[in-house]
């Protein structure tokens, strides 16, 4: 699999965004928007990457799955983290399931 980095700069290239551009875009927590320096380190895997608020922005903006980012950033979306302690049987149960599916389709 491609790093978090690489899927958010050949993502970004294809929908024709500079960095500038994008980073313009992904807004903080507190409303200003993230530096295109920043924005070049995360797709240059020189910083982890960045907390789900902003892959969230990241992946509508780049109509990309969120879900894949978060996979390529080495987390959990939040949702399923809620999911996995009050539904743990159900959790391993998908996890097998998605195993047995990418097995398959090897």
């Amino acid at each position: 699999m491609k790093t978090f980095g690489t899927l958010i700069s050949e993502a970004r290239r294809a929908k024709g965004l500079s960095q500038k551009e994008l980073a313009s875009k992904v807004k903080k927590e507190n409303g200003q928007p993230i530096s295109a320096q920043y924005l070049n380190d995360i797709e240059h895997d020189r910083r982890n990457p960045p907390p789900e608020f902003l892959i969230g922005q990241i992946a509508d903006l780049l109509t990309v799955s969120k879900d894949v980012l978060c996979i390529a950033a080495g987390t959990i979306p939040n949702d399923l983290q809620k999911m996995a302690r009050t539904q743990p049987d159900k959790v391993e149960q998908a996890f097998k399931a998605f195993r047995r599916a990418v097995k398959d389709n090897k």
